[in-house]
Parts: C-alpha cells; sequence; structure tokens
C-alpha cells in the first residue's frame, strides 16, 4: 500500500512537471538565436501535408522543441557538469576546460586539408602573384590546444607537423615563425582568439620583416570595454565561466584610418563600436567577418601596400600593422571565391601576407 502511494506521488510529480514545462514552451515567445551559442535557433516548422508525409515537419519540430526547451542553458550546464565530474569525461561538445581556459579539442591532424590549404595559397599566387613585383609572407597562429592539449593528456593533433608541412610546401613565401612569442595568457579564455593588447610583440616581429624597423610596442592606448566579454566557447562548453576582458589599442593613427567592405558598400572606423553591444564583441575589431575589405591610411602617402589573406585572428592583428602602408586589403577566402579576387585587386608591387590559424587549416574546406 506504501509503495503504490510512493508511485503514485512520483507519477503525478513528474507529469505535474512535464506538464508546467509543455506549458511554459507554448506559452513562451520564440527566441530567434541563442547569444551564449551564437547560432540560430529552430523556429516551429511549416506544417503542410507535404511535410507531414516526408516527415520533414517531425523532424523540424524536434529540432524546434529542443532549440526552444524552457530553461535550455540551465539543463545544457547540468549536463556539462555530469559530464565532467561524476562521469569524468574529458569535454563537453568536444570543448575542455584546463587551467580555466575553455579549449576546443583539435584532433587528429587532417592531412588532406593542411594539402588543400597549401593548394589554394599556391594556386592565388600562381594566378595573381607571380612574376609580378609581390612579396609573400606566411604566418600560422597557434590554437589554445598548441599550449595546453599534450601537455595535460587530451587528444592534440601533430602541431609540429602541420607547421612542417605548411612551410616546406608554401615556398614561394617567407615563413614568419610567431610561436616562439605566444603563450596561453595570450588568448581569452572563453572564446577562440588572441589577445590583441598582447599582440604588440608579434606586430613588431611580422613588421620588421616586412621592412618597418620602427617597433610599436608601448605606444599604443589601451581601452578596456565595459561590457563583460563571453567568448564563443563559454557556450559551447555550458559551464558557468568568468568573463574575459575586451580590450583594444588605439593611436591616433589608427583612429584616422577607414575601412571600406566591398560587400555592404559601407565606410567604418577601424574598431567598429556598434559590435560591441552584439551578439559577438570580437566583432570590434574591422566590424568582424567579411569577403573584403580595404583600409585607407591617410598617414601614408606613398602608395605602398599591403595585402592580407586572412581568418578571424587577422581582424585584430591587422591594425597593428598599419604604419607603413597607404592602403591595407583584407581578404576573406572563406566567404569570396579565390577566382573573384582578380575583379577587385591588381597585384602589382605589394606586401602579401597569409595570417592563418591551425584551426582553420585543419579545416580548411571553408575556403572557396
Amino acid at each position: 500500500m506504501k509503495d503504490k502511494k510512493t508511485n503514485r506521488i512520483i507519477v503525478t510529480l513528474t507529469g505535474t512537471l512535464w506538464f508546467l514545462l509543455s506549458l511554459s514552451s507554448w506559452l513562451s515567445p520564440t527566441h530567434e538565436i541563442s547569444a551564449s551559442e551564437r547560432r540560430k535557433l529552430a523556429g516551429f516548422p511549416e506544417f503542410t501535408l507535404k511535410s507531414l508525409v516526408t516527415a520533414d515537419f517531425m523532424e523540424g519540430f524536434e529540432q524546434y522543441a529542443k532549440d526552444q526547451f524552457p530553461c535550455r542553458f540551465l539543463f545544457r550546464t547540468i549536463k556539462a557538469y555530469v559530464r565532467f565530474y561524476p562521469l569524468g569525461q574529458k569535454d563537453n561538445n568536444g570543448i575542455y576546460i584546463q587551467d580555466g581556459y575553455a579549449v576546443k579539442m583539435e584532433y587528429p591532424l587532417n592531412e588532406a586539408s593542411i594539402e588543400r590549404a597549401e593548394d589554394k595559397f599556391r594556386y592565388l599566387y600562381e594566378k595573381y602573384m607571380e612574376g609580378r613585383n609581390v612579396n609573400a609572407y606566411l604566418t600560422i597562429v597557434p590554437d589554445k590546444g598548441y599550449f595546453l592539449s599534450n601537455a595535460n593528456g587530451y587528444p592534440s593533433m601533430d602541431y609540429s607537423k602541420l607547421f612542417e608541412m605548411m612551410k616546406t610546401n608554401t615556398d614561394f613565401a617567407e615563413y614568419i615563425d610567431i610561436s616562439d612569442l605566444l603563450e596561453i595568457d595570450d588568448y581569452y579564455k572563453t572564446d577562440i582568439h588572441w589577445k590583441q593588447e598582447r599582440l604588440t610583440g608579434v606586430a613588431d616581429k611580422i613588421r620588421s620583416i616586412l621592412g618597418e624597423e620602427k617597433e610599436r610596442t608601448g605606444e599604443y592606448t589601451e581601452i578596456e570595454v565595459e561590457r563583460p566579454f563571453y567568448g564563443v566557447y563559454y557556450g559551447h562548453s555550458a559551464l558557468p565561466m568568468k568573463p574575459d576582458k575586451l580590450k583594444y589599442l588605439t593611436s591616433d593613427l589608427i583612429d584616422d584610418c577607414t575601412v571600406y567592405n566591398w560587400e555592404t558598400g559601407k565606410t567604418t572606423a577601424v574598431y567598429d563600436m556598434e559590435k560591441l553591444s552584439g551578439n559577438d564583441p570580437y566583432n570590434v575589431y574591422l566590424s568582424g567577418a567579411a569577403a573584403l575589405l580595404e583600409i585607407s591610411n591617410p598617414a601614408v602617402k606613398d602608395g605602398k601596400e599591403l595585402v592580407i589573406f586572412r581568418d578571424s585572428f587577422g581582424s585584430s592583428l591587422a591594425p597593428l600593422l598599419l604604419d607603413g602602408y597607404s592602403k591595407v586589403t583584407m581578404i576573406d577566402i572563406r566567404y569570396i571565391s579565390s577566382d573573384l579576387i582578380g575583379d577587385y585587386i591588381t597585384f602589382d608591387d605589394q606586401d602579401v601576407l597569409f595570417v592563418y590559424s591551425t584551426s582553420v587549416l585543419n579545416s580548411s574546406a571553408m575556403f572557396k
């Protein structure tokens, strides 16, 4: 009799809980974006006879129910805690936590991807630069796993092989090794990227090899953004982490530069303050992802140009490379076909710098 009563209580509580969660789900407004995960959430699927017959409606509804579930981030956090601690798993959603840093597991080395990147860079060089007065350079940005994975027993790609493959097979470009200037403190704890305020030494080394003798370390004004910065790995790990502090370096020269976006036709400042209130404050650097940007520097009148093929790490590095060039063009071949670049740029008498992170090189299928 006692067991029967207990079972009834459990069934009633469970049913009530599910009823309240379902009611909350139906009554709550649909959220379009998950700010913590930096992604669009599924909306209610279109109901048609065809979608019902093909099961597209049910698949869409399943994704909608998961994305719009009440207290979703709380349940994700509970799941992450259970995976990390009681179950002793090393990661959640491919993210592990070490020394307070959220790190994405980059494993194993995708040699086919590295070769694809090499071929793409060589294609760009032979198509646009070979036989012209162009000086080409390559630098590789190690991800956080380079510093933490192997040293702490996590699966790690063979970084030495990645660097060696890129150096050997891009012999048209002078390799600039910056790995010895970086350490884990140079990266955000909750985000994939490096901190601009820690890059002056890296920028000085690159500028020196590109021919600019004067060092700029210590000459910038450091501005700290008031809003706490939660990077992309904060949402992916689903663990309550302390926010980072986002800072940017400026100077009179940087303040006077303008940035033209070929896609939008808009001209902005080097640091786009409107992005600080968006989903990803890191987009303050050159307004975030863009296929083709042109930075004009009125302080340099000799017409010298720098072209940077880059991923998102280049956005925070480029402002520190502006002095010495009248114009700096930023190209992201994840968003523009390599065959279309010639419609916008004439390669002649320029410095060309390839800046790519190990994460992107290991996933180069995104190159167009």
